[in-house]
């Protein structure tokens, strides 16, 4: 990988992050290899097609396949640079602990075709001390080659940790244009991925140690369900005191150093529902707020529950519009979503009185199985239910207007209705 040459790259993991990240580097010029342990999955991309909903990616992913500059399969296959980009969940514990086991999974894979010069880049989201671990779990497989912080000498390879920050539904924009930290096991560690970075990011691209940069994505995310439990409290106290909380906060908006945010039914999603749970785990006794917070948020989605359970009680007989399934408006991502955990519920308990609306997706998950309830288009749902609960704010629910809503019990969780009480 000297001068102008491009660079042979392999992503592993083709998800919501790896899929956009691969077609961009591909883009670039770089020849991709992705692979994914799902087949119909790689079956898709080679293809040219899609698997996940995201804006423009279809087209970049065509292009990039027919081009020759993408190609994927199950197997790893050798590369100048290694980005991994595979789920880091929960364990199966019930104590939110981290489970880095398809990181570790990856790096031993990587281990098998890794050569001398090769760059090993860790993008998902990780508690503190993950890359490194990486680091041990392959030098452990091939003791043949020198590695970073465990030599003296030169290192044979590098390894670096950087996180994205993107927003679903913009995530092909932001992956060029939003500033990158990248923390290296050493200096030139961060400096190889540096020269990476840079064939296709456009943002500032900022060098740090791995530890700051792991910890760094943590508290982006955790700083952001802060400021989120805080509204949504403030919502659960005006619901208590009988105070319009879209009132209140548009009021002290005003204050020239107050933005509070928006509230909803908990806060969804692969990052800002998971990772703060990373930094508790990593400081249970220091991280107090970081706590309170995520057990503040969800704790909303059961406020939510029980007000949709006391306007549908009372309004017997009358069906029920679930409004929405996303964690977040116009996107088909429902990864720990609240409005899923809701409409879910109550399709437990109601069965064939709830309605399900959700344009992103072609059939109901799986927490359904059992229950009868329906998915249905808005018309459907405007025309049959007498109650409507309003859980993600898609457009085509925030165009409906009044008139289409009166005669109706309404519970807006988003504040997408300005007229509803």
């Amino acid at each position: 990988m000297r001068g102008d040459t491009k660079p042979e790259v392999c992503v592993i993991g083709l998800g919501y992050i790896g899929l956009p990240t691969a077609a961009i580097i591909a883009r670039a010029g770089c020849p991709v290899h992705g692979v994914d342990v799902t087949q119909s999955v790689v079956d898709t991309i080679n293809r040219g097609e899609i698997h996940i909903e995201e804006v423009d990616l279809d087209g970049l992913v065509q292009a990039v396949v027919q081009r020759g500059f993408l190609k994927a399969s199950t197997e790893v296959a050798p590369a100048d640079v290694f980005v991994i980009a595979v789920p880091t969940p929960f364990a199966k514990d019930g104590n939110h602990t981290p489970d880095t086991s398809y990181v570790m999974s990856a790096a031993e894979n990587v281990a098998k075709v890794l050569k001398k010069g090769d760059v090993v880049i860790l993008e998902s989201t990780s508690p503190v001390g993950t890359t490194e671990a990486m680091r041990d779990a392959i030098a452990a497989k091939r003791p043949d080659l020198a590695m970073p912080g465990l030599t003296d000498g030169q290192p044979d390879v590098s390894l670096a940790y950087c996180p994205e920050r993107v927003l679903p539904g913009k995530i092909l924009e932001e992956l060029t244009h939003n500033d990158r930290s990248i923390g290296g096991i050493t200096p030139r560690c961060a400096r190889k991925a540096l020269a990476f970075y840079k064939r296709f990011v456009k943002g500032e691209c900022v060098t740090t140690d791995v530890r700051s940069a792991e910890m760094t994505k943590l508290v982006e995310n955790s700083f952001r369900d802060v400021n989120i439990a805080f509204a949504n409290e403030l919502s659960m106290i005006a619901d208590k005191q009988g105070l319009d909380v879209w009132e209140v906060i548009r009021l002290a908006n005003r204050h020239p150093r107050v933005n509070i945010l928006t509230p909803g039914p908990g806060v969804g999603g692969h990052c800002i529902a998971v990772d703060p749970w990373f930094i508790v785990h990593g400081a249970p006794d220091e991280a107090k707020m970081i706590r309170q917070a995520r057990e503040t948020n969800d704790g909303k989605m059961h406020h939510v529950l029980a007000r949709a359970k006391a306007l549908i009680e009372a309004n017997p007989g009358q069906k029920v519009a679930c409004l929405g399934l996303a964690f977040k408006a116009n996107i088909d991502d429902f990864r720990e979503s609240p409005a899923r955990y809701v409409a879910a519920s109550l399709a437990r308990e109601y069965g064939d009185r709830v309605q399900v609306v959700e344009p992103y997706a072609g059939e109901l998950p799986k927490e359904f199985e059992g229950t009868s309830a329906e998915l249905v288009d808005i018309d459907t749902a405007l025309e049959e239910s007498g109650v409507l609960i309003t859980l993600v704010d898609h457009d085509v629910f925030k165009v409906i207007p009044p008139e289409e809503r009166q005669n109706k019990a309404v519970y807006d969780t988003r504040g997408i209705w300005p007229d509803v009480a």
